[in-house]
């Protein structure tokens, strides 16, 4: 059983069904993957992996809702959202995870409390390691 997210995140694009498609993919606004993609996607906004369809690649985006497959390591700024049915095979970077139940994850988790005031490279040591929580 597929679930298709709430209408407040409208997608703008669509790579269809039928769309087989590699490369690096960079937008701003939100994207909708109903069919093939392999290579990267770099985004601070929406990103739909629809039931049904594979993705090959490393994503980092503002917020990602998966109901297909996802082959690769993922990031999202906002919010990662699982949807019954929906598959992860890599490492998940987020600071809110949601999964349905019926839903595949094969990889580590890392979960941060705050990223959006956190500038790692700048951050000592010691609070970094407080707002950093492992979930394996």
């Amino acid at each position: 059983m597929s679930r298709r997210i709430d209408s407040s995140y409208k997608t703008r694009t669509v790579l269809g069904e039928e769309t087989k498609f590699k490369g690096v993919l960079k937008f701003e606004d939100s994207l909708k993957i109903d069919g093939y993609f392999e290579g990267a996607i770099e985004s601070p906004g929406f990103l739909m992996v629809e039931s049904g369809s594979e993705v090959v690649a490393d994503i980092n985006v503002g917020v990602l809702v998966v109901g297909g497959l996802i082959r690769g390591d993922v990031s999202a700024s906002e919010r990662l959202e699982v949807l019954p049915g929906g598959s992860i095979v890599g490492n998940i970077r987020c600071s809110n995870l949601i999964m349905a139940e019926n839903t595949g994850f094969q990889g580590d988790c890392e979960m941060l409390s705050d990223p959006s005031g956190m500038d790692i490279f700048s951050v000592p040591l010691d609070r970094l390691k407080k707002n950093l929580q492992r979930v394996d």
